[in-house]
């Protein structure tokens, strides 16, 4: 009664010299009905011996073999603009100091637990580097460690905490969060922290959140921690059975205080101001360390905001200056990510900083490595993103993406 079809894929052979000439005499650019345009005799097949006469290649003239100053000429000139000899600017490895230090086991790649920070030295490493969280990028955190054995995290957006897990870090050492502003993008990872740092073994002191005040008590960091301990009842009464190190203290500092220092330790000091974001703004950060040799090393992670007068005064003449970046491909991001243009627009000109804005505000601060994060990665904007900050800044310029970009920084080289 039933019915049944099988189908099974037939396989014909390739046509024959004969055939395709006879097929291509009165229509030799046609050829759609060759079942396997492979066969066609213009193609060519090409077998390389790897037997090469290396000697003889060395012999041929022309530029196949330049001399060290050849290399050096066309690495350090620049990007030139293919209508005229104009140089664009520098990418990668062409500008003096930035260049990899001897203790480095790869000159491109970092390895886990592989390299000791040196007594002077300060390691940045970008563990979450997007608003949106996706393969590849969770959301913002930004990691420093200092040659004296201190570190600092910088927001800890959800999902970031995997990336402090796979670079090897005990959640017990991670023990001060600097927490830009109260979207969850930047702190959706304080929980977990908190609860497995603790269990993990965080006796030795308590966990400090610093983070802005708000305009009133409950728009506050101490407001959302109490909140957080609230949601996390169950898991701390039930993590009770364990010797865990549960403390955890608020630095909630006015976040009006432009200037202001939150913490003065070791040698090293974070000073915050305001970023025009959303309700009362994201806070910037701006850490200083004076390292054993006296020299003076800075990192400035600005958080989320549009630009800003306030970043030229407080972050002028940083080491590294990180902003946050939303490259203007509103159309072409809104069919990507599946919000209407009109959001992404509104959004951009009320929330964030463009990327002409960042590269202008890099030429005032003149670091001497800029970079943006908090930005998608990808290669359909990637390119656009630097063209768009290259319309002001010439210097030294990385991505703080995607997740695991890692910076290395003393007084002479990054």
């Amino acid at each position: 009664g039933s019915e049944m079809c099988i189908r099974h894929r037939v396989y014909t052979a390739p046509p024959s010299e004969a055939e395709i000439a006879e097929y291509l005499k009165d229509k030799p650019n046609d050829l759609s009905g060759l079942q396997k345009t492979l066969s066609h005799k213009g193609y060519q097949h090409f077998d390389f011996n790897t037997m090469v006469d290396m000697d003889k290649l060395k012999r041929t003239k022309g530029k196949l073999y330049s001399s060290q100053e050849d290399v050096m000429k066309v690495l350090m000139g620049g990007v030139k603009n293919p209508t005229g000899d104009k140089e664009l600017w520098k990418e990668g490895l062409m500008f003096e100091g930035v260049e990899p230090m001897p203790w480095l086991q790869s000159a491109a790649n970092w390895f886990p637990r592989t390299e000791k920070v040196q007594p002077n030295e300060m390691r940045i490493t970008f563990m979450g580097t997007s608003p949106v969280i996706r393969p590849g990028q969770a959301n913002t955190s930004v990691y420093v460690e200092l040659g004296n054995g201190d570190n600092f995290i910088f927001d800890l957006g959800e999902g970031s905490i995997a990336n402090y897990a796979a670079a090897g870090l005990a959640l017990n050492e991670l023990t001060k969060v600097f927490i830009t502003h109260l979207h969850v993008d930047h702190f959706g990872s304080l929980p977990y922290l908190y609860e497995f740092g603790g269990w993990s073994g965080r006796w030795h002191e308590p966990l400090t959140v610093y983070g802005p005040s708000g305009a009133s008590e409950e728009y506050g960091t101490k407001w959302m921690v109490d909140g957080m301990l609230k949601m996390l009842n169950w898991h701390t009464d039930a993590f009770d059975v364990f010797p865990a190190g549960n403390q955890i203290r608020v630095v909630e500092f006015d976040f009006k205080d432009d200037g202001g220092v939150i913490y003065d330790k070791d040698g090293a000091t974070v000073k915050h101001w305001r970023r025009s974001h959303a309700k009362d703004g994201a806070s910037g950060y701006r850490l200083d360390w004076k390292t054993p040799d006296g020299k003076d090393l800075c990192f400035v992670w600005t958080g989320d905001g549009r630009p800003s007068m306030l970043d030229l005064k407080y972050a002028k003449g940083c080491d590294v200056y990180v902003t946050e970046i939303q490259t203007e491909v509103v159309g072409i991001s809104s069919v990507v990510q599946g919000v209407p243009p009109f959001l992404g627009r509104y959004t951009i000109d009320t929330h964030h900083t463009p990327g002409y804005a960042a590269g202008w505000l890099a030429n005032q601060i003149k670091p001497r490595m800029f970079m943006t994060t908090h930005m998608p990665f990808d290669p359909y904007i990637n390119e656009e993103t630097v063209a768009q900050v290259r319309e002001h800044w010439k210097g030294p310029y990385h991505f703080g993406a995607p997740d695991g970009i890692v910076v290395n920084v003393t007084p002479d080289q990054i």
